[in-house]
């Protein structure tokens, strides 16, 4: 099971996360291209970053939002989402090449991502900047019971080169059609350690998540997601890296 986290979502003098704490500890890198988050000092001190712990870096594009930081809903077409999504991986590969790395996955974020998921229209025109982009790509969804009605999605369309990795939470609340729940919504943020690395062991262990009500429901994931903007969450990812090893 890997484990990602999203970062470089810092703007200009305000700084966001804890960067250089959580990527010794992590897989992957979700790492925002300029729209809900970054600029260009960021986005490319966070590549060497990733670079130097010999992390995959993944692109994190977002709604044109800094001020909702990406977590608003946006009416974009399917055109507009299209190109924006393509405009961030051209962003992040690019100086991800002028660096000697490469650009491995996409991952959405925030109101995208939740876009993505629930709205087809959105969901193909993502398909179809991932699959363009000249480099082959990963697309990073949510892990829940329909994966299959994706991976089907994808088979049948015209996506060349395109391949899908999908991803649970630690650190979020399910409900029991395997959507996380809104922020909004009393619980919808995991708290305690405790409860997040447990969450974090029954998703690697028995592919399957505990939900807001009690019920129990499938959850096969390729990677497993922990927040990294404070020192509870540098905590949790440092129990959940932890877990994952095993006993030394």
């Amino acid at each position: 099971m890997k484990l990602n986290c999203d970062l470089g979502e810092s703007f200009g003098a305000w700084s966001m996360g804890l960067d250089a704490d959580i990527m010794p500890l992590i897989d992957q890198a979700n790492i925002a291209c300029g729209m809900h988050a970054s600029d260009p000092d960021t986005l490319l001190r966070t590549v060497r970053l990733a670079q130097q712990h010999g992390v995959e870096i993944g692109a994190h594009p977002g709604y044109p939002d800094k001020q909702g930081f990406g977590r608003r809903p946006m009416g974009l077409s399917a055109d507009q989402v299209y190109a924006t999504v393509l405009y961030q991986i051209a962003a992040i590969a690019g100086v991800a090449q002028a660096q000697g790395a490469q650009v491995g996955y996409v991952k959405p974020h925030g109101a995208l991502y939740h876009a993505m998921m629930n709205d087809e229209p959105t969901r193909r025109a993502i398909y179809q900047a991932v699959s363009d982009y000249p480099t082959p790509l990963a697309l990073v969804m949510l892990a829940n019971p329909n994966r299959t009605h994706f991976i089907d999605e994808v088979a049948s369309g015209d996506y060349p080169g395109l391949t899908l990795r999908f991803e649970a939470f630690a650190d979020r609340a399910y409900a029991d059609n395997g959507q996380l729940l809104a922020r909004d919504q009393p619980g919808a943020v995991h708290q305690h350690l405790d409860a997040i690395v447990a969450q974090a062991k029954t998703i690697a262990e028995q592919q399957q998540v505990t939900t807001a009500t009690g019920n129990t429901i499938a959850l096969a994931a390729d990677t497993l997601c922990v927040h990294g903007d404070n020192q509870a969450a540098l905590a949790a990812v440092k129990a959940i890296r932890h877990m994952l090893q095993g006993p030394s």
